[in-house]
């Protein structure tokens, strides 16, 4: 049977990939980022954005763009992920990852580690080379040796300015539990392959001063973290405690997949929801239509997108 005109008009429009990327929401405004960190922001943003469309654009993975795309920025010390996570309140940097593939929903995602330079790279490994889903601190790590991923001093991940945060945190009782400067610095992306593929990773220090091994939405597959070929891939940052409790990832998925609704549409329910629970931060969204999406509810989220259509996009305020 003959397509329709409407199938053959988004048969044509629908681009060959995507990506989208962020790099953590919050208190994010003019004013409050410096010429300087704007600069190099939007240069790391606009790194891992060639990076994973360099792998999509050659035919790659969906899967292999998203670590190529996160791990960039987890070498960036200008986001929370990696080189420059924050530090718990015992001054140590413990890492949290995850990563999902949509064709079979398979899921690796890795919590509290501490030596593996790309905690990504961790999370697909659990995925691809164990039985499990999860694993985590030193087990995580040793996980992570055993499969021959590169090891750092845990030292590597110290920037002095997350020290200044925390120092400031413990110093001032009044900021309780939350990140120092109100920014959810945590690094993620989504993107469709060539082939209609989904898939999604996310990658965090979690928060300035967390203790007793806090453990976040993003390593968590359902809360930060999600992919499916039936509905999108979804990625997201925030204040994990709120994400988790309404399963952000899956539930947008299962709005798209169940209700048939756009990823736009889907988002902005979900972290209405997750806003009247007291929650804040934003997610990131691809479909196997190329569709791409992101929403917020923070002044401001790091985020980028590209496709095939040359559509390509890196902005940091609401007002973008």
């Amino acid at each position: 049977m003959p397509l329709s005109a409407q199938a053959q008009a988004q048969s044509a429009q629908k681009p060959k990939w995507t990506l989208v990327i962020h790099g953590g929401a919050g208190i994010i405004e003019k004013g409050r980022v410096t010429p300087e960190q704007e600069k190099g922001i939007a240069a790391g943003l606009n790194a891992a954005l060639d990076a994973g469309s360099k792998v999509l654009a050659g035919g790659g993975s969906s899967l292999d763009a998203v670590q190529a795309a996160v791990q960039v920025l987890e070498d960036d010390p200008h986001f929370n992920a990696g080189r420059g996570a924050v530090f718990t309140w015992d001054g140590r940097n413990e890492l949290d990852a995850a990563i999902m593939d949509g064709r079979n929903r398979a899921a690796g995602s890795v919590a509290g580690i501490t030596t593996t330079r790309h905690p990504v790279a961790a999370a697909r490994a659990v995925m691809e080379k164990s039985p499990h889903v999860m694993l985590s601190g030193a087990g995580a790590d040793q996980f992570a040796r055993e499969q021959g991923l590169e090891q750092v001093e845990n030292s590597w991940f110290a920037t002095p300015e997350r020290r200044k945060q925390l120092d400031k945190m413990k110093a001032n009782d009044k900021l309780g539990w939350f990140d120092v400067d109100l920014k959810y610095g945590t690094v993620g992306a989504v993107a469709m392959d060539q082939d209609g593929h989904v898939a999604a990773a996310t990658s965090t220090g979690g928060l300035t001063g967390k203790r007793w091994g806090r453990i976040g939405d993003a390593p968590i597959i359902g809360a930060g973290t999600y992919a499916d070929d039936r509905a999108c891939a979804v990625s997201a940052t925030g204040a994990g405690e709120f994400f988790i409790r309404e399963g952000v990832t899956h539930e947008i998925c299962a709005r798209v997949r169940f209700r048939g609704e756009t990823l736009q549409a889907a988002a902005e329910t979900v972290m209405a929801e997750v806003k009247a629970l007291g929650g804040t931060g934003g997610v990131i969204l691809t479909g196997p239509n190329g569709e791409m999406a992101w929403t917020f509810n923070t002044p401001g989220m790091y985020r980028g997108k590209a496709s095939s259509s040359g559509d390509r996009l890196v902005a940091f305020y609401g007002e973008e």
